[in-house]
């Protein structure tokens, strides 16, 4: 596995992790989705009183989503610090719900060090998908 990372893609990762709204966890994320068709969607993580806030993968998926896209190729996510920084639950059941054989899920430590690259199939075993519901 390559350490190395696209230093324009860590740049856009620190940028929209350093626009988190996390006045609660103080836990920025950040999110990089890059889509079938190579576009990039950006999302932040955004909480909310309630505590049932927007993760920042959730936040990029929906991005491209809207952008009328629906493949994912390969997802970043940056946390604050130095550990491993996951998909929680939720979102690795979104990333599923986008992703192949072929998506790749990469988590950085703050500076922009891969940490981890995974596959769907690394990330969410045995996942329930479209497939189930005879999609």
């Amino acid at each position: 596995m390559s350490d190395a990372v696209d230093p324009a893609i860590v740049e856009a990762l620190i940028a929209v992790r350093g626009r988190a709204y996390a006045p609660y966890s103080q836990h920025p994320v950040g999110a990089l989705v890059e889509s079938e068709s190579g576009a990039r969607y950006f999302g932040a993580n955004v909480e909310v009183a309630h505590y049932k806030g927007l993760c920042a993968e959730a936040s990029a998926i929906a991005a491209m989503v809207s952008a009328g896209e629906r493949r994912l190729r390969t997802v970043y996510v940056i946390g604050p610090a130095e550990h491993l920084c996951s998909p929680c639950g939720d979102c690795r059941q979104r990333i599923r719900e986008f992703a192949d054989a072929e998506t790749r899920i990469q988590v950085l430590d703050a500076q922009g060090v891969l940490l981890k690259r995974y596959t769907i199939d690394e990330l969410l075993p045995d996942a329930f998908g479209p497939e189930n519901l005879g999609l």
